[in-house]
């Protein structure tokens, strides 16, 4: 992302054939960011749309130098076009909404100040939402509750575009795949504040949205992805250890149990448990080789931290005074100046 802040504010909103509702969108937000006293840009991201959508993006960019235009050389979908929207994004302020009218600009004021207030990200809530409760908003339900219980953020709405970070947050966090969703849980596991405000949840008046039911099993498929790669990258062994360890004691309490019959009964533990003493021994073979993995990843995770020199922290400020020695040679150093 680049480092150099240049407007207070940006927008990052990704397109993907949304050309009926580019031009409304825009006059709406120059609308509202005109009556903010703060520099503001719009970045429009095409993720590769296949109607007129990046024709109307060129007209809105000839005619007012505080519009960018990512245009992406095909659909990559919505977490790469948010990315290059914030890669591209100059503002200290990143606000983040879609494209299809569903998201009100005259939110925008709320977000900000709630993050004035000291949070880092500002999620919306569609406390009233207006789309079809089958295809929609059960999934999104259903989504909204493993996030919030897997993650521990309580959220209401982890699926809402629509939100606001410092820019700082967004530099410490790299999306790929589908985490746009889990923006504010990579976050929280990084110390960021975040809250939420209800916002308004429009109709779509124009086009079709892509999102479906199936989209349940994607999420649930990312989120145990993040929960693993953010609580037990630096612990594999601590995940798979204590799995292998379970399923090695099963076996072992198996394999005592059949032990028992055949010394202390003489039972033909081959004819009359063959299925257990088949179960003991595939569930002691699994614990080793559970085990044997989390030490593998271990090994790869530490590695993977000392050659990337990552760091294992994060650190929201450091405030440390000035040591008494420099204190003394400034003292001295102005000490001969004149004070007039």
């Amino acid at each position: 992302m680049n480092k150099e802040s240049q407007f207070e504010i940006s927008i990052v909103i990704p397109l993907f054939n949304e050309e009926n509702n580019a031009a409304p969108l825009y006059v709406a937000l120059t609308q509202v960011l005109g009556g903010l006293a703060q520099s503001y840009e719009i970045v429009f991201v095409d993720d590769g749309s296949r109607d007129h959508t990046l024709r109307v993006l060129e007209e809105i960019y000839a005619n007012d130098s505080r519009v960018q235009i990512v245009v992406l050389r095909r659909n990559f979908g919505q977490t790469a076009a948010l990315k290059a929207g914030f890669d591209a994004a100059r503002g200290k302020i990143i606000v983040s909404m879609d494209g299809d009218l569903q998201h009100d600009p005259e939110e925008i004021p709320n977000f900000l100040e709630k993050l004035a207030e000291g949070y880092d990200i500002v999620s919306g809530w569609r406390a009233q939402r207006q789309d079809r409760w089958l295809t929609r908003r059960l999934p999104s339900r259903i989504a909204n509750w493993m996030m919030a219980k897997l993650s521990g953020v309580a959220l209401h709405d982890f699926g809402t575009t629509y939100k606001a970070y410092r820019r700082e947050i967004l530099e410490d966090i790299h999306l790929y795949g589908e985490l746009h969703r889990f923006i504010p849980a990579l976050a929280a596991w990084s110390g960021a504040r975040i809250t939420e405000i209800p916002i308004k949840n429009p109709p779509r008046r124009n086009g079709r949205s892509n999102y479906g039911i199936s989209r349940v099993f994607h999420v649930s498929l990312d989120l145990i992805s993040t929960k693993f790669l953010y609580e037990y990258l630096t612990r594999p062994l601590h995940f798979f250890g204590l799995l292998g360890l379970a399923v090695a004691g099963l076996g072992g309490v198996l394999g005592t149990y059949l032990g028992y019959e055949k010394i202390a009964r003489h039972q033909a533990i081959m004819l009359r448990n063959g299925p257990l003493l088949f179960a003991a021994t595939l569930c002691i073979l699994a614990g080793i080789q559970l085990i044997s993995l989390g030490l593998g990843t271990e090994i790869l995770s530490r590695t993977y931290f000392e050659s990337q020199k990552k760091p294992i922290y994060a650190a929201r400020e450091i405030k440390r005074h000035r040591p008494r020695a420099a204190q003394a040679r400034r003292a001295e150093s102005t000490a001969g100046l004149p004070t007039g």
